[in-house]
């Protein structure tokens, strides 16, 4: 994160935790910070708060791997894998074995992330002023919240809208565990109804606390907008439609003038509403690592297929977001090591309203076809989608799933999209339990409460 903030408490998973200090406290020797030290005034729960951003933001998860992981484990011929590293061949292969240490890290991240979340949530009451107390509450919910939406994503059995989802995600942890003594961390497994209850409680939650405005951090609109994100995978449509047009309508966000100017940018674009910050000093730019070529300080692993290029519309500048090189095309968005690393930026949320109101035959906001010509117009698409006419040519909701995925490729949608539009990904059914990560088996070694996903039983 930026101002090279570290953790002040470095939690490790649900199954060994271990207890260190931030050197801006200037307490030494660090070792001898007690916990009760630690949890002692509002600046160190401050410092907390902000080692789990930056936990948040490493390559191990939102930095770019669970990014990586969506996009290989989702594709079918949008994008191919040509590098070294056994462990996302395995996700292009969908052939992922229990010792990915990939996986591992997504496992071990989250829960230093969720931890750290509920340390800070545990210890909010050491703040006397009232909006600041709300404030930390809210960005650790929003943090906690994130967490836990994804990991029911990747661990978890693609949720079901109407149906009672029992079968089993992660463990739901809300205490926090500052000692390996005891049992604290051996958790079962709760189901993937549980979890993204949980999630959708920390996150409305936040969206009531947060500030409007909180410079990089967690605001009131990101948590609504990563609202519509969950309640377009739950398939709650009215309720995605309306976060997406409450952040919209907060005229806070506005579409970069042209789509490049979107992409590698070292401070937030006009249209990112959170983005995880990265700069020359500090913090890490994952998707630039396997996306980009040596060229721009990558390793060039993912080419981008022609099968997928083909499918743009003359004129369109998604379409000539490429560079083209001896060892294949590849995408331009993260063409930059020292860029930030967006998470949800105002196109996606003009995505969400406009399929919510097409499936519901709403027009909350605008059009669907409003929506969709305004993401087409700032791609360099100067006429409506197929010369649309009300009546003649409506416009269908494959057209909107179609720009959908031609705006937000590469950007960690492919394999979520994929599981709740019900398509197959490698041959693969949306449902495969192999389109799931397995539960790492260091985590099955050392917690005997879980229960490995189906499919990866030895």
């Amino acid at each position: 994160m930026k101002n090279n903030i570290k953790s002040l408490l470095a939690l490790i998973s649900l199954t060994a935790f271990m207890v260190g200090c931030q050197d801006a406290l200037d307490i030494k020797p660090a070792q001898s910070l007690s916990i009760d030290q630690a949890l002692s005034t509002p600046e160190n729960i401050q410092a907390i708060l902000l080692g789990a951003y930056d936990d948040a933001g490493q390559t191990g998860s939102y930095g770019g791997n669970l990014n990586l992981a969506s996009e290989l484990l989702g594709t079918t011929n949008e994008v191919s894998w040509q590098g070294t590293f056994l462990q996302p061949r395995q996700f292009f292969q969908k052939n992922i074995t229990i010792d990915n240490s990939f996986v591992g890290g997504a496992w071990t991240n989250a829960y230093q992330i969720i931890n750290l979340a509920n340390v800070v949530i545990e210890n909010s009451s050491i703040f006397t002023d009232a909006d600041e107390k709300d404030r930390v509450e809210g960005e650790a919910q929003f943090l906690r919240g994130m967490a836990y939406f994804d990991m029911a994503r990747f661990f978890g059995s693609t949720y079901v809208a109407g149906q009672v989802n029992s079968q089993l995600a992660v463990p739901l942890s809300l205490e926090a565990i500052l000692s390996t003594e005891g049992n604290d961390f051996a958790v079962p497994r709760s189901t993937v109804e549980e979890i993204y209850a949980q999630a959708v409680t920390d996150l409305e939650s936040a969206a009531t606390k947060l500030p409007d405005s909180n410079g990089y951090l967690a605001t009131s609109s990101a948590a609504n907008a990563l609202l519509a994100r969950v309640y377009l995978q739950m398939g709650n449509f009215a309720a995605a439609r309306d976060k997406a047009n409450s952040v919209i309508g907060t005229n806070d966000f506005s579409l970069t003038s042209s789509y490049a100017d979107a992409f590698n940018n070292g401070t937030n674009s006009t249209e990112d509403i959170f983005a995880w910050q990265v700069t020359d000093q500090d913090g890490t730019n994952g998707m630039n690592t396997y996306w980009a070529t040596r060229a721009f300080g990558g390793r060039g692993d993912i080419p981008v297929q022609a099968s997928f290029r083909n499918t743009f519309e003359p004129n369109d500048q998604r379409g000539d977001f490429y560079y083209t090189q001896s060892n294949g095309t590849f995408s331009l968005k993260w063409q930059n090591q020292f860029a930030n690393v967006i998470y949800i930026r105002l196109a996606e949320m003009y995505l969400i309203r406009a399929e919510s109101n097409f499936r519901l035959t709403t027009s909350i906001g605008a059009t669907p076809t409003a929506d969709i010509n305004r993401i087409r117009n700032r791609a360099g698409l100067t006429g409506p989608l197929n010369d649309f006419d009300p009546i003649l040519n409506p416009i269908t909701l494959q057209d909107i799933l179609d720009e959908r995925k031609k705006e937000l490729a590469f950007e960690g949608h492919l394999l979520h999209d994929v599981k709740r539009l019900g398509l197959t990904a490698g041959g693969k059914n949306f449902d495969d339990p192999l389109l799931v990560f397995p539960v790492p088996q260091a985590e099955l070694d050392a917690n005997p409460s879980l229960i490995q996903n189906t499919g990866y039983n030895n």
